[in-house]
């Protein structure tokens, strides 16, 4: 079982490890900084960092070993625009789309047989790949030229983004995109060519006749079942939805209580059937529902849900946790989630209990074991 929890937030990125049973802070870095992404590279052992300087714009760190010092490597750049490159507007606000990294919002490895290989997904709703762990990255451009990209669009940002890079664990070529507010991707040729895979999602918030368009749907985050490859779940921006067959289609998981509104989602790397949620109000308000902080868990594939409180505050709580902020163990058995005040929760028996491990860390982003 992972010894080490990552928790990216607003001002830095803290590592904490159990000791003497009890979850404690034991490093800190980029203090002040804000950690918009985090990853820990089993295959290797290296950590990475995305950080967002605001002004002078994102940059990633990389640390080589446990104990090692972080250092500044390359950050996912755009080239520059060609003269014959037509100009994509985000349809919303009517604004082009620049080519240019605004944050790094997802980071993901490769497969075993991919050394070196790093995935990253950025806003504006650009996939990029570096083959020697992060020394160098290439924009992805069959997904940036694919003709549907002219209508994504912000949600809670104002241009798109990718949050989600699932690489297939039996096949390191196939790889799926999720996309705020785009979709979900699909390549199986190493990302040379890329189809839509969102058939079966539907979105409330544009024009009835729009409501299925694949292009349009915006999945707060997508996973998948390492041990049932199969099966993928999406926290939506309208509901919740799973699938069985590869992404080839979605089905509704209804009804859920108290709410199917939310942003992070996990899965059980064994068993497709188990995953996680953490609801709130949505749109405007964003809260837990009458400010009691929820976890809720299905066994069987969105049939039926547990609501779990043993250990959350139930009064007055006001805690929203981002999409990238719940995670899993390897072994399906600890969890841990950082809310937007700070707070930070472990249950080391499926959700079942939660500890409360922090009250006072920045505004916490994403959460990953290493």
């Amino acid at each position: 079982m992972p010894d080490r929890l990552l928790v990216a937030t607003r001002k830095g990125l803290f590592t904490l490890e159990p000791i003497k049973g009890q979850w404690r802070i034991v490093a800190a870095a980029h203090l002040g900084v804000e950690v918009s992404a985090v990853l820990h590279d089993p295959r290797t052992g290296r950590l990475f960092a995305a950080l967002d300087h605001g002004h002078f714009g994102a940059k990633l760190q990389r640390c080589d070993g446990h104990g090692d010092p972080w250092r500044e490597v390359p950050a996912p750049a755009y080239p520059p625009k060609p003269d014959d490159a037509p100009d994509i507007r985000e349809p919303i606000r009517n604004a082009p789309v620049p080519w240019d990294v605004k944050m790094i919002w997802s980071l993901d490895h490769g497969g075993d047989d991919q050394p070196g290989r790093l995935w990253a997904g950025v806003i504006p709703g650009g996939l990029f790949r570096s083959d020697d762990h992060g020394d160098s990255w290439t924009l992805n451009m069959p997904l940036w030229n694919e003709p549907d990209r002219a209508k994504w669009f912000g949600g809670g940002f104002d241009l798109p983004g990718i949050h989600s890079v699932l690489v297939d664990p039996r096949d390191s070529k196939t790889v799926r995109v999720g996309v705020s507010c785009g979709g979900v991707w699909e390549s199986h040729d190493d990302g040379e060519s890329w189809a839509l895979c969102a058939d079966g999602m539907h979105a409330a918030y544009v024009p009835p006749d729009k409501a299925g368009d694949p292009a349009l749907q915006d999945p707060h985050r997508v996973v998948q079942c390492p041990g049932q490859p199969d099966t993928f779940w999406t926290q939506h921006h309208n509901g919740i939805f799973r699938s069985t067959d590869g992404c080839a289609s979605w089905r509704e998981v209804t009804p859920v209580a108290p709410s199917s509104f939310g942003f992070a989602v996990a899965v059980h790397p064994d068993d497709g059937d188990t995953a996680w949620f953490v609801p709130a109000v949505k749109d405007e308000i964003r809260i837990p529902v009458d400010g009691q902080l929820v976890v809720t868990r299905t066994r069987d594939g969105g049939q039926s849900f547990d609501q779990l409180t043993a250990g959350l505050p139930q009064d007055h709580a006001y805690d929203l946790v981002f999409r990238h902020a719940l995670a899993i163990d390897p072994a399906g058995q600890r969890l841990a989630f950082g809310s937007t005040t700070g707070n930070l929760f472990i249950s080391e028996d499926q959700g079942d209990h939660w500890t409360h491990v922090h009250a006072h860390l920045p505004p916490v982003y994403a959460v990953r074991f290493a």
